[in-house]
């Protein structure tokens, strides 16, 4: 899932963390797991960012629906430094 960066601050919201959804009437509430935080290593959120960038991949190969191909405005070079100041 992706979150943008200012909630994710906001709320202490790290790579890997766990997320239950709950139905509340006609929308879908994305709560925290209440279970203990496991660290994550920097090179577990190189993988998974890497599995997730070739599931895109696939998809815009696929031409899934709605997708405009056009990439996301970075690369995984930049990830670790969205945000900062320069």
């Amino acid at each position: 899932m992706t979150l943008p960066k200012a909630i994710a601050d906001r709320f202490g919201i790290s790579p890997g963390d766990e997320f239950e959804w709950e139905a509340v009437g006609d929308v879908i509430r994305i709560v925290p797991s209440r279970g203990p935080r496991k660290p994550v290593s920097s090179e577990e959120r190189l993988r998974r960012f890497d599995r997730a960038e070739k599931r895109q991949r696939q998809r815009e190969k696929a031409g899934t629906p709605g997708k405009t191909g056009k990439g996301r405005g970075w690369t995984r070079d930049e990830l670790y430094d969205r945000g900062r100041s320069r």
